[in-house]
């Protein structure tokens, strides 16, 4: 199977579709944390069964809100959990602040943190993520 001319002549909401889908055909998951499409990419980022080099793609992703749906993995690497927390978006930060592997040192820079929500997020402390999943769908992270 081609699946670049495949995955091109998909719509953007099949494409979506496609990002959350339980029986998605590997050969597509390159396609998808490539995608143009920011929508697409944040759908594939709330997947559950992302690899470690998905999730570095995406941590790195110019657009804030890709970034943000992977602060909320408890799969995240150190150096990608300091990243999250030395971003230069508050919101990036507001979501990182409740992450389960924050460090005690990185918890108590996001309680003096210039942006008063990140600070509100981080004295609520820890919170784990639960997955979920919809008929024919793969477990996200909510």
């Amino acid at each position: 199977m081609d699946y670049t001319a495949a995955y091109r002549a998909l719509s953007i909401e099949e494409r979506k579709a496609l990002a959350l889908a339980a029986d998605l055909d590997a050969g597509f998951r390159p396609h998808l944390v490539r995608d143009q499409w920011s929508l697409v990419k944040i759908y594939f980022g709330r997947r559950a069964d992302l690899c470690p080099d998905e999730v570095a793609l995406l941590i790195e992703d110019p657009d804030q809100t890709v970034r943000i749906t992977c602060a909320r993995r408890e799969d995240l690497t150190p150096e990608q959990v300091a990243r999250c927390v030395e971003d230069r978006d508050p919101n990036l930060r507001y979501f990182i602040a409740r992450n389960v592997l924050l460090t005690e040192a990185q918890r108590e820079r996001l309680l003096g943190d210039e942006d008063p929500l990140v600070r509100k997020a981080a004295g609520k402390g820890p919170k784990r993520r639960r997955l979920a999943a919809r008929p024919g769908q793969a477990e996200v992270i909510r």
